[in-house]
């Protein structure tokens, strides 16, 4: 499972990921994050799985900034790691992530960007903004 967390929004994206290649992923990361408003999308960060090797055509695809965490920076992905703890409260430890259909992780992303968070001064405008742009 692929997972991407917009830095300043908190909006995610989860995707399935079959092979780890970079540029189909790129392909469905584009067409998810293009519907979005520009401000769902201003700021990303990879950590350095091999499926993000094609960050830059990421990048000209949706018009944002992205990054790479330095090597061993586990501290440069922290929203990121807390969105897939936050993810796991909906899933049992023994399941395959692979073994979830796309419905099922959108239900999921929903979920994940629809719940009101502290960071966000608990506020849901921006929310309601991209659930009407998706």
């Amino acid at each position: 499972m692929t997972s991407l967390v917009e830095h300043v929004s908190r909006f995610a994206v989860l995707l399935r990921n079959n092979d780890r290649q970079s540029r189909p992923i790129m392909e469905r990361l584009i067409s998810v994050m293009r519907a979005l408003p520009h401000r769902a999308r201003r700021s990303i960060t990879f950590d350095r799985g091999t499926e993000f090797t094609d960050g830059p055509y990421l990048q000209a695809g949706i018009g944002s900034q992205t990054w790479f965490c330095d090597p061993q920076s586990p501290w440069q992905k922290g929203t990121v790691e807390n969105t897939n703890g936050r993810a796991g409260t909906w899933l049992s430890r023994d399941v395959d992530p692979l073994s979830l259909t796309d419905q099922e992780l959108k239900d999921i992303c929903k979920r994940l960007n629809t719940t009101q968070r502290k960071c966000l001064g608990y506020r849901q405008k921006l929310l309601a903004q991209i659930r009407a742009a998706g």
